[in-house]
């Protein structure tokens, strides 16, 4: 006898109850119930066995429509009943509950998982149901032309889709049924979605210390075709910090995480995601952002399958479909391998995929968000000085003054023209005289917008 897994049970003795997982294995890949048999795999035999042989498969079929095959097997010398149960094409119920076998366990079905399951054994997608009192009204032009300009440029769509209606664009994408919007067109393409779908907006917050340390938050809401560039401008503007340096007499200002690797994370974040589940959430802390959405991996995936290679099973398959004629997503799986390797070629830590909460999560780390600040200790304030020399200030040459600038900002990226005319006990125009003889000097340079910033000293 083989140890129990997805596809068998043993039970000492007969329990009612047991219609559960009757229910279970009906929904998913179908299994097999030996009574008799303890789970440590002990044959005990059973009692009364031609009366169990009736009374079990009645039970089954009256209480959940299945018609299991039951068969007598000796084990051992001992009479063993075998419940054999197929796959259900239709979802099974027991006393109104819906069980679905994963792994060695049962589970009972329940919200946002009991409505993709039931909408999957129906075979339908949740993007193709058809959204009620929607028209082509509600779908924005300017979504559609963004749309076909991107594809078009990839080569994705011939040039002749220009000429096409609205809702010819949707027929050939396969989000309108008998003239009316599917849920997907509209998630894509809507003048308002979050109208109809609240949830299908992206949050942003920005953390301090802890989780209950809000300090900015934002909501992007608008079509799901154009979202991804809207939160790329609020992260680049509020969120995120854009380096200054220069290759020769170029100057550059990359954004801190590589753009387009961050780009595909929040493509896939949102075509991945389980739409009529809850918001997608970017947290974003000093050391690293936590961007999550709900809707567990495809079955028999774990994040390992993700950073190999394998087959794309997106959750929904023609929304993925329209991000990737728009050159947003890869469409053989390799998004994830684009992903690492960018960060691989600025020389940064990669992101770390988990499953966790119903859902997948990115963590994505600042490593040069915290370089660029550096090891500022708790409690120490721009206003703090920072004791770097006890040589008399009268007897300081410029050079000396210089180099307790370079020992201070090492000390404290962040330290402002105030802390360090206290600290020289000199004017803030003689401070500032002494940072550009070090800035021509190429040992200092200034990160960040003029009225703030950082300073980063160059060894």
């Amino acid at each position: 006898m083989n140890q129990e897994n997805q596809n068998v049970e043993h039970k000492r003795i007969w329990k009612d109850e047991y219609l559960k997982w009757v229910s279970g294995f009906a929904n998913a890949q179908g299994g097999k119930i030996y009574i008799g048999i303890d789970d440590d795999l002990t044959v005990v035999g059973v009692d009364n066995l031609h009366k169990q042989l009736e009374d079990i498969p009645n039970k089954i079929i009256n209480n959940t429509g299945v018609f299991p095959e039951t068969n007598h097997i000796k084990v051992d010398g001992k009479d063993v009943i075998e419940i054999v149960i197929e796959p259900c094409g239709m979802p099974i119920s027991y006393r109104g509950a819906y069980y679905y076998r994963s792994g060695a366990t049962k589970q009972e079905l329940r919200g946002n998982a009991l409505h993709q399951f039931l909408l999957k054994k129906m075979g339908l997608n949740w993007e193709d149901i058809p959204c009620d009192g929607v028209t082509l009204d509600d779908i924005d032009d300017d979504a559609i032309e963004y749309f076909l300009d991107h594809a078009i440029g990839e080569g994705r769509m011939e040039a002749e889709s220009r000429k096409s209606s609205k809702e010819e664009v949707l027929s050939n994408l396969g989000l309108i049924k008998d003239g009316i919007p599917t849920n997907g067109a509209v998630l894509l393409f809507g003048k308002y979605p979050q109208r109809r779908f609240v949830t299908s907006s992206f949050k942003i917050g920005r953390f301090g210390t802890d989780d209950a340390d809000l300090l900015n938050q934002d909501q992007i809401e608008g079509n799901l075709i154009q979202m991804t560039d809207k939160i790329m401008q609020v992260l680049s503007s509020k969120y995120l910090i854009r380096p200054i340096h220069y290759e020769g007499l170029q100057r550059k200002e990359p954004l801190e995480i590589p753009e387009d690797a961050l780009r595909e994370i929040i493509f896939n974040s949102i075509v991945h995601k389980l739409q009529f589940g809850t918001w997608n959430q970017m947290s974003i802390y000093d050391d690293h952002i936590r961007l999550w959405n709900e809707g567990v991996l495809p079955e028999n995936y774990t994040v390992e399958t993700l950073m190999s290679k394998h087959t794309s099973k997106p959750r929904n398959p023609k929304m993925a479909q329209v991000f990737y004629r728009a050159g947003f997503i890869e469409a053989w799986g390799r998004g994830y391998e684009k992903i690492m390797k960018a960060f691989d070629k600025a020389n940064l830590k990669r992101p770390e995929f988990t499953v966790e909460q119903g859902g997948v999560t990115a963590t994505i780390y600042r490593e040069i968000f915290m370089s660029v600040r550096g090891d500022v200790k708790p409690n120490q304030t721009d206003t703090e000085p920072i004791q770097t020399d006890t040589k008399p200030i009268q007897n300081r040459t410029k050079a000396e003054e210089r180099a307790i600038i370079l020992d201070a900002v090492k000390e404290n990226p962040l330290i402002t023209m105030d802390s360090l005319s206290d600290l020289l006990k000199i004017t803030k125009s003689s401070v500032q005289r002494r940072l550009d003889a070090l800035v021509k000097e190429g040992k200092l340079r200034h990160i960040g917008p003029t009225n703030g910033g950082s300073w980063q000293v160059i060894e």
